[in-house]
């Protein structure tokens, strides 16, 4: 036996916000409508839902609007960072997300967060890169990191 219910927030594996689904009892009753992922279907929680839609439609403009405005801050950025060098290219150590974070503040005074920076590993040459600052709702911001090499005269 199933039941039915309308999701009010997108679940894994169940299905998108405003879908009606049908789940088992126990799993609608112990999970979904306590956490107010689901409701009932009745003619109030589908007006429960439009007007949770607005608010998400709402919210996601204002967000979108404030990322937009980031990207226009961070646009044509390009960071310098000094790092010491074993043989004058290859790095003693690395430059790392948490220094280019550092950076990003020090030149343009916006905290980004780790989980923003898509970088593919800690960088441990001497050169230019490009990564991307993913703010969300598809506002990506490609910037770019020089690594000048400084010869490492501890003798």
């Amino acid at each position: 036996m199933q039941t039915e219910v309308m999701l009010m927030d997108s679940v894994k594996k169940l299905g998108k916000s405003g879908e009606i689904v049908k789940v088992a009892p126990g799993y609608a009753r112990n999970y979904l409508i306590p956490k107010g992922l689901a409701a009932p279907v009745t003619e109030a929680a589908k007006r429960r839902l439009k007007k949770l839609e607005a608010e998400r439609a709402a919210r996601a403009a204002e967000e979108k609007k404030a990322a937009l405005e980031v990207a226009k801050k961070l646009d044509k950025l390009e960071i310098t960072v000094n790092a010491h060098t074993t043989d004058g290219k290859r790095l003693y150590g690395s430059v790392g997300i948490s220094d280019i974070l550092a950076a990003i503040e020090a030149n343009r005074g916006i905290k980004i967060e780790r989980n923003q920076l898509e970088l593919d590993d800690a960088l441990r040459e001497v050169g230019e890169y490009t990564p991307t600052i993913d703010l969300g709702h598809g506002v990506k911001v490609k910037f770019t990191i020089r690594i000048v090499g400084v010869e490492n005269t501890a003798e």
